[in-house]
């Protein structure tokens, strides 16, 4: 059975802490830049302690310190491509809504002038009808005129 776990995100903090199991540092130059980009990107401290590991024997601090920097700055565009296209599909799902509307609309006016052509229709033939009784009635009397005459 699949399970999601919700992991936290890694802090600077957290990131400082890996830095010194790893590497036995405390402070480092890059330390600034990824401190910013850990404020503005959303990585596990899994992530994070992946890019940290050294990679060879003879890897170093600067290199590895280097490649979590690139990894933050992916993840960070990566976000951004996301939230750009989270933001289309919801302006896409906003139109639609609003097509759906439209359209219900235009076919409540059409059922709408339906039923008041069909009214009018009834009247009309009501009118036909009063003005055939009333012209029958009329030839009837023109007719018993002429009989009595």
């Amino acid at each position: 059975m699949d399970m999601h776990i919700g992991l936290s995100y890694c802090c600077f903090e957290a990131f400082k802490v890996l830095a010194r199991n790893y590497w036995d540092i405390d402070s480092h130059p890059l330390f600034e830049k990824i401190k910013q980009l850990l404020s503005e990107v959303k990585m596990t401290p899994a992530d994070v302690a992946e890019n940290l590991m050294p990679k060879t024997a003879g890897g170093d601090v600067d290199t590895n310190l280097r490649t979590l920097i690139q990894a933050l700055e992916t993840a960070k565009e990566e976000a951004k491509v996301d939230a750009d296209e989270e933001e289309a599909k919801k302006e896409e799902e906003k139109e639609n809504v609003k097509a759906q509307e439209e359209a219900k609309l235009n076919a409540d006016e059409i059922e709408a002038n339906k039923e008041e052509e069909e009214k009018d229709n009834e009247k009309a033939n009501e009118e036909a009808k009063v003005n055939a009784d009333e012209k029958e009635a009329n030839e009837e009397k023109e007719e018993e005129r002429k009989v009595n005459g």
